[in-house]
């Protein structure tokens, strides 16, 4: 048993968890996280994109009641239909989208320098949206039309790009088309469901032929990691939203992208120095 990969499962495993949610973009975390754990190469790609599953099941299992009434009553409640018609169309543009432009992405901008920029504008972003004024005419999920659902579908969309945040773009957008932040965080929990499942399992078909029957204990141990975290953080945001604004994670993210920014520029210095 090889105990440091497992250290390096688990860790990775928490940090995934704890970042897939909040606006503050994982892709970003696990870049650096990666390099510096010295966790590199085909079966890495693989392991991050797994472990993603784990984040989607904790929201699952956060929401199982509300999934399960919105089941269950789907045809016979107008209120479930509407509500399951939003996320589909939330769901629609980053798909579409995703499917067009996926290998072009993942050729040309899957790299330390891009993902550190857009940490630093996200967070710019942020700041500029939590500066203004607006009034609040989304108060509940079902409250939601399908024409702020396609908007918000729209704003995650920008999250194609590495760096943005998912749970960021969609947040973000719900602010801008009247929503609450307990409302757009709400909801932005709800689109990860369909949008993560398509995008991980997109990925894992595609790189079918990477995965030995050895990777196994190592995806599970990663996997369980990133659902105990992802549901303490769900938890943990929802309560802090309700109070708070998002500016800390715009400054954060700031501040990371700077970090991962400067880490990355001076590293390959000292590689072409070498």
């Amino acid at each position: 048993m090889d105990i440091p990969l497992y250290l390096k499962a688990i860790i990775l495993g928490i940090l995934e968890g704890a970042t897939e949610f909040l606006p503050v973009s994982s892709t970003g975390h696990l870049i650096i996280a990666n390099d510096l754990l010295a966790f590199t190469g085909e079966q890495a790609k693989t392991f991050d994109i797994f472990i993603q599953l784990g984040a989607i099941c904790a929201i699952i299992w956060h929401y199982r009641a509300r999934i399960g009434q919105v089941c269950a009553s789907l045809f016979s409640d107008p209120a479930a239909f509407r509500f399951a018609i939003n996320v589909f169309i939330g769901f629609l543009p980053a798909a579409l989208l995703g499917l067009a432009l996926h290998k072009t992405i993942k050729a040309q901008l899957f790299n330390p320098i891009t993902v550190a920029g857009a940490l630093i504008i996200g967070g710019l972003v942020i700041l500029v949206i939590e500066s203004r004024r607006r009034t609040h005419r989304v108060e509940k999920v079902d409250d939601m039309t399908w024409h702020i659902a396609l908007k918000i579908g729209f704003a995650q969309s920008l999250a194609l790009f590495p760096g943005v945040s998912r749970a960021g773009a969609t947040i973000m957008g719900g602010l801008l088309t009247g929503m609450s932040r307990s409302v757009a965080t709400e909801f932005s929990f709800f689109l990860a469901i369909p949008t993560m499942f398509a995008a991980t399992f997109y990925d894992l078909y595609k790189n079918l032929d990477i995965l030995r029957p050895g990777d196994f204990e190592i995806l599970a141990t990663g996997f369980v990691a990133a659902f105990f975290s992802a549901w303490l953080v769900i938890r943990a945001l929802l309560a802090f939203v309700a109070r708070h604004s998002f500016k800390a994670f715009a400054w954060y993210r700031i501040l990371f992208g700077s970090m991962v920014l400067i880490y990355f520029l001076s590293t390959a210095g000292l590689t072409i120095s070498l």
